[in-house]
């Protein structure tokens, strides 16, 4: 069975291993985490899954197949330089650190390491996440296969070209933060007039959760089911016009936009040495093209 390694072992890490368990895709005794000695709670609750705990990062990379890197973007050179020496071409590297480039984390590893870059989101930790991943250069065919695998096991999962990781993060990544800020705001509307907060924040929870359904299992246009429950001067499309005078949909796509520039530039602050063009590469460049967008894999076997 697969043996699968956290470097770092916060929420987003327990919830993957948690789903991995759960499913039976992986033991719990084929897990292993390791967090610094000053995160020691961290490891305890690690523990309570049943899985394998270091404070050793070499220790995890040693004993497993899959390394998921799952610490903050400034630690990602660090650890990644730390067991370059003993990373082997059988292994693959799982990065789901915010905004860290495949080709940056291929520039601390040996020569054809096999690295794949996720951006999950945090419902992952009641199974009902959305993650997007992109493999690199050097993958094998069977790769994204694993990775899909292990990603729906705590909820949706899709391949994406790497181009799209930051949009992604935006969007997704990000996304849950923006939908609890929507909830919050039915609920105070709720509250405003008349309803007990705790009523108003599960009628507004299960709301925003049965449109997400609808919007899923029917495959129509949301602009469409918008339009169903607007009827002639009745109090939806009242309800919209407030929402339309106040930019909703703007603020939404500012917030993307927002979102997903930073995460790049999280990742242009913390680009490892190695991976930092030189002058001669940088007079060899053509003006930049538009990326394609096709997602492609070396074949291999």
């Amino acid at each position: 069975m697969t043996r699968i390694g956290f470097i770092g072992s916060g929420k987003m890490a327990q919830a993957l291993a948690r789903g991995f368990i759960a499913s039976g895709r992986v033991e719990a005794s084929n897990i292993i985490a390791s967090s610094p000695k000053s995160d020691v709670a961290l490891l305890e609750q690690a523990k309570i899954l049943g899985i394998n705990t270091t404070h050793e990062n070499t220790e995890v990379s040693h004993n497993s197949d899959i390394v998921f890197i799952a610490v903050k973007p400034p630690h990602v050179s660090k650890v990644a330089s730390e067991i370059a020496s003993s990373f082997r071409r059988d292994q693959l590297l799982v990065s789901i650190a915010l905004g860290i480039t495949i080709r940056n984390i291929e520039a601390l590893l040996p020569s054809k390491s096999r690295v794949v870059r996720v951006m999950p989101n945090t419902p992952a930790v009641v199974g009902a996440g959305a993650s997007a991943y992109s493999v690199g250069s050097a993958c094998l065919d069977g790769d994204s296969r694993v990775v899909q695998e292990l990603l729906s096991t705590v909820g949706y999962a899709v391949e994406v070209p790497e181009v799209y990781i930051d949009p992604v993060t935006g969007l997704s990544g990000s996304g849950p933060s923006y939908m609890f800020a929507a909830i919050e705001g039915l609920a105070d509307g709720g509250v405003k007039m008349g309803l007990p907060r705790d009523l108003s924040i599960k009628l507004a929870a299960h709301t925003l959760l049965g449109a997400a359904k609808m919007v899923l299992e029917t495959g129509e246009h949301p602009a469409v089911l918008k339009e169903e429950v607007q009827s002639p001067a009745g109090s939806t499309i009242y309800g919209i016009h407030e929402l339309e005078r106040g930019g909703m949909r703007g603020l939404l796509i500012n917030a993307v936009e927002a979102a997903s520039n930073r995460s790049k530039n999280v990742g242009d602050q913390n680009l490892p040495r190695q991976s930092i063009p030189d002058e001669a590469e940088e007079s060899e460049k053509e003006t930049p093209q538009t990326p394609n967008t096709t997602v492609k894999r070396q074949n291999k076997k």
